[in-house]
């Protein structure tokens, strides 16, 4: 194992990464995660607690100048009670909803488009009593490495969390001394400044050590989805396809190309030869193409066999070294001669047209 990690040292591939993410696998931080559930608890506490303070104070005093204890009828229980649940609904549900639409965009944000079955399947290996002996070491091991990563970094983010809100603290003990003997509403609007700097500074290291870990994270989850040569090469074979089929595949293409190529030069009008390197097969139909066009070409034992099939076939054979070499590298098969090829490739068809009149 210890080898086979070491090996791990190719960057995972796309199809890789997109087979992790399908099985829920993704470079994600918890600590990120609840840095920003309880920021946004925070934050909309402070935005909602104006019309949530006037909900409650609206059922007090509801309470304390309806209710009666003497008139209550027990037997009309929901019918009291209704009241105050109406109220008390109308104080938290914003709230409630609020948050649950803001954390469910932050984890959108984190992990992106996501839905994998697997993370919900049942796995009924975990149930099995080797799992539960191996889990219960895991947890009994005070020096497992995962368990002692995580023991430190809670100890610091407990410290670094604790040391922004004590600091506030700290900075602002004259004012919390001054407040004995003060009137309440002066007292309130100093200790609700206090707490507000404190939760803002603890909300903002949390979110710090969040990000710090996110990229911990990622950095560990490229690292477990590494790959050795041997898997790269593996996948470029599932997707790809194996080179050696491929080449058979290719050359199977090829010698079809051939025998068709080849079939088409019993029909064509003129061999244009090198004499002996190139040889270009062309034919003139004004009902196909509408001027000359190649239907086989070759160069060495490939012009010797369109040679071969030309003379076996009675296809006139033309010398002219300059227009098969120039035709043999500018024009592919199926393709018209270009234009200024014209008036030398009419001269040659010209010559055989008028010796099969003769």
């Amino acid at each position: 194992m210890a080898n086979d990690g070491a090996d791990r040292t190719e960057e995972a591939t796309p199809r890789r990464r997109q087979k992790e993410r399908d099985k829920g696998n993704i470079a994600k931080s918890k600590d990120l995660m609840s840095a920003i559930t309880i920021t946004i608890c925070i934050v909309m506490f402070a935005v909602l607690s104006g019309w949530m303070m006037n909900r409650f104070f609206l059922a007090l005093h509801l309470a304390f100048t309806s209710l009666n204890p003497k008139s209550i009828n027990t037997s009309e229980v929901m019918g009291l009670v209704l009241p105050y649940v109406k109220i008390m609904a109308e104080a938290v549900v914003p709230f409630m909803v609020s948050v649950f639409i803001l954390i469910i965009v932050a984890i959108r944000l984190q992990i992106g488009k996501i839905f994998a079955l697997d993370k919900i399947k049942p796995k009924f290996e975990n149930i099995s009593p080797k799992k539960w002996v191996s889990g219960l070491k895991r947890l009994l091991n005070p020096f497992e490495p995962n368990k002692l990563v995580e023991f430190v970094k809670s100890i610091l983010k407990v410290v670094i969390v604790g040391a922004c809100g004590y600091s506030v603290i700290h900075s602002r003990l004259d004012e919390l001394y001054a407040l004995l003997g003060a009137e309440a509403h002066i007292a309130f609007n100093v200790i609700g400044s206090i707490l507000s700097q404190m939760f803002l500074n603890m909300c903002i290291a949390m979110l710090v050590i969040g990000f710090l870990d996110l990229k911990f994270q990622t950095y560990m989850f490229e690292k477990s989805i590494k790959m050795t040569k041997q898997e790269v090469k593996d996948e470029y074979k599932d997707t790809e396809g194996d080179p050696k089929i491929k080449s058979k595949i290719r050359a199977m293409g090829q010698q079809l190309l051939m025998q068709k190529m080849m079939s088409s030069v019993p029909t064509a009008d003129v061999v244009v030869t090198n004499p002996t390197h190139f040889a270009v097969a062309l034919k003139y139909d004004r009902t196909v193409k509408p001027a000359p066009y190649v239907v086989a070409k070759g160069a060495d034992f490939m012009a010797f066999k369109i040679r071969e099939i030309a003379l076996n076939n009675n296809v006139p054979i033309v010398e002219n070294r300059i227009v098969a070499r120039t035709l043999y590298q500018l024009v592919e098969i199926n393709d018209i001669i270009p234009s200024d090829m014209f008036q030398a490739v009419a001269e040659i068809l010209a010559h055989v047209f008028n010796s099969r009149r003769k």
